[in-house]
């Protein structure tokens, strides 16, 4: 699963990933693993909250996509379909929550 990870790569995941074993290995391949730690452990890893804030980010802004019933099942099967249709989806996102109210 980690296999393309490359040196210099930051890899960002939950708490169920805190694992020692997986820390080494990410290492090994010259990749730092910012994920939080497990609430058990005695020294937690170095962590960085901002870089956590950023995943956490992205991972609402798909949460949004996933009713646009086009773009969760991947419908369009060509790659610039397929972009242009969560293009499409961001634009009615963004403009849902900025729009004026007055």
């Amino acid at each position: 699963m980690f296999d393309t990870v490359r040196d210099g790569g930051i890899v960002l995941a939950d708490r169920a990933y805190d694992s020692d074993a997986l820390r080494k290995h990410l290492a090994g391949r010259g990749a730092w693993a910012n994920i939080r730690a497990m609430p058990h452990r005695r020294e937690p890893p170095v962590f960085n909250r901002w870089v956590y804030k950023q995943r956490n980010a992205v991972e609402r802004f798909f949460n949004k996509l996933k009713p646009f019933r086009a773009v969760a099942t991947r419908y369009d099967k060509r790659d610039d379909n397929y972009l242009a249709s969560v293009k499409l989806a961001s634009i009615r996102i963004w403009l849902r929550f900025n729009e004026s109210v007055t």
